[in-house]
């Protein structure tokens, strides 16, 4: 989660002062964004070509031009002070933003605090981002009360009801049958008429 006393933006928070305290650093919504910060895009900007979920290191702040630049795996982009509201400190993390990644080592705290999103699926989901080492950080209790949580979560998409007016099942025209007295008994045993496909 990400409020509370260890949802991700207080951890984020806590880790940033604990590995990267010091230096100048532009100050957005609480938040101030130093030189090696760990940030994450939240938002896709298909101008900078970067999109939700991708994780970079920031470079430089220039305190003048109040801009900030973030290295996304080779790749500088540059950031103006009004552009903040598109990263957030990625010392932690969400398992919901974590989903299609993997990382060398995991510490994932397990605790009642988190009891609305304690279901077995996104355990799983946290446990499989990590590559090598996972580190749970918790209390058993919540890891059995996560286990047994198996609800999931009925989604009433109304696909079956879209798809009911689109879709018109369609019979064979006729049926032969095989006479294998017959020397023409390699025939075909079923012939359909043509069905129209989409638009045709």
């Amino acid at each position: 989660m990400q409020r509370g006393v260890v949802g991700a933006a207080n951890l984020n928070m806590v880790l940033q002062e604990a590995l990267n305290p010091h230096g100048e650093g532009l100050r957005r919504s609480g938040f101030v964004y130093r030189p090696n910060d760990k940030v994450m895009q939240i938002k896709n900007n298909y101008d900078k070509e970067v999109f939700n979920g991708d994780i970079g290191i920031i470079e430089s702040v220039d305190m003048q031009d109040r801009t900030l630049l973030v290295n996304f795996d080779g790749r500088r982009i540059e950031y103006d002070a009004t552009e903040l509201d598109e990263l957030v400190h990625a010392y932690v993390t969400t398992i919901h933003k974590a989903q299609g990644f993997e990382y060398p080592i995991v510490v994932m705290p397990v605790l009642m605090n988190h009891n609305v999103m304690l279901q077995r699926n996104l355990i799983y989901t946290g446990i499989t981002r990590a590559k090598k080492i996972l580190v749970m950080v918790g209390t058993k209790k919540a890891l059995f009360y996560a286990v047994r949580n198996v609800t999931v979560t009925k989604r009433n998409t109304l696909l079956k009801e879209r798809l009911a007016s689109e879709i018109q099942v369609r019979k064979p025209g006729r049926i032969y049958y095989l006479d294998f007295g017959n020397p023409a008994a390699s025939m075909q045993m079923v012939a359909e008429e043509k069905a129209p496909y989409g638009n045709e």
